[in-house]
C-alpha cells in the first residue's frame, strides 16, 4: 500500500490495537504491520468522532473520479465486500484504518490499480456511540 504524506500519522483506539496485535502471526499485511508500530494510541473512550476505528461506517470520495461510498471496516472474520463490510486487512481497510474526517489515502490493488481517496465523513463510529469494548 502507499499512503499520502496526509496519513502518515495514525491513530489507533488501544483496543483495536491489541486486538489486531493478536491476529495470527504472519497475517498481517506489512503496511498494517508498520502502522501499528507507529500509530499514536488513545483510551477508546477518548477517541475523536471522526476518527476512523474498528467497526466504523466511513464516507468516502475518491479523488479520480467523484464516487462516493460508504465502507464499514471490520475484522476479517466479519467481512462481506458486496455488502459494503471490508476486512482491515484489505489494502483499502489498511488505507483506512486510523484516518480521520479530511485525511487522504492511496493504495494500490492486488490487480494493479491505484486508489485514492479522501475521508468525507465518519456517519458512525462505535466509541462515538458509547460502546467502547466491541
Amino acid at each position: 500500500m502507499q499512503t499520502s504524506s496526509a496519513d502518515s500519522f495514525r491513530t489507533l483506539t488501544e483496543l483495536d490495537h491489541a486486538r489486531l496485535m493478536r491476529l495470527a502471526p504472519g497475517v498481517l499485511p506489512d503496511a498494517l504491520a508498520d502502522a501499528l508500530e507507529q500509530a499514536d494510541l488513545v483510551d477508546p473512550r477518548e477517541a475523536p468522532s471522526d476518527l476512523v476505528t474498528m467497526r466504523s461506517r466511513v464516507e468516502i470520495v475518491d479523488l479520480d473520479s467523484g464516487a462516493r461510498q460508504q465502507l464499514t471496516l471490520c475484522y476479517p472474520a466479519e467481512a462481506a465486500p458486496a455488502d459494503g463490510r471490508i476486512s482491515v486487512l484489505s489494502p483499502v481497510g489498511t488505507g483506512l484504518l486510523g484516518l480521520r474526517a479530511g485525511a487522504e489515502t492511496s493504495w494500490t490493488t492486488p490487480q494493479g490499480i491505484r486508489h485514492r481517496v479522501r475521508v468525507e465523513a465518519v456517519p458512525f463510529q462505535p466509541e462515538a456511540s458509547g460502546d467502547h469494548l466491541s
